[in-house]
């Protein structure tokens, strides 16, 4: 059976730092094409935030996390965290691990296994 975990998540004033971790169970993160976070905030679709391409290791993020946030994995821990700096009230958001695309990356209905979420508020 196949749990992503995360953790990470709190409430933290703009302009603060959070560090967002999923730990999967009986799946292997390398196994698959991309690794992505996504997230949802109330009354809004659930949209990518940051995706890790495994065959080349590169890295993409949507236009308002660049520069702030970092995705990254960590194959000995099977993880994939995100760091997020200079944090923004538009930020705020229930954050989802996701991992399996069985198409495109950036498509949310492409991913089979998601985690429970880890929710992150930021105040201004």
């Amino acid at each position: 059976q196949v749990q992503l975990l995360e953790s990470g998540g709190d409430s933290v004033q703009a302009g603060g730092s959070l560090r967002l971790s999923c730990v999967a169970s009986g799946y292997t993160y390398s196994s698959s094409n991309c690794m992505a976070w996504f997230r949802q905030a109330p009354g809004k679709e659930r949209e990518w935030v940051a995706i890790l391409y495994t065959g080349g290791g590169s890295k993409v993020y949507t236009d308002s996390v660049k520069g702030r946030f970092t995705i990254a994995q960590d194959n000995a821990a099977n993880s994939l965290t995100l760091q997020m700096n200079n944090l923004k009230p538009e930020d705020t958001a229930k954050y989802y691990c996701v991992a399996e695309a069985l198409g495109s990356c950036r498509n949310a209905v492409s991913y089979t296994y998601w985690g429970q979420g880890t929710q992150v508020t930021v105040s201004s």
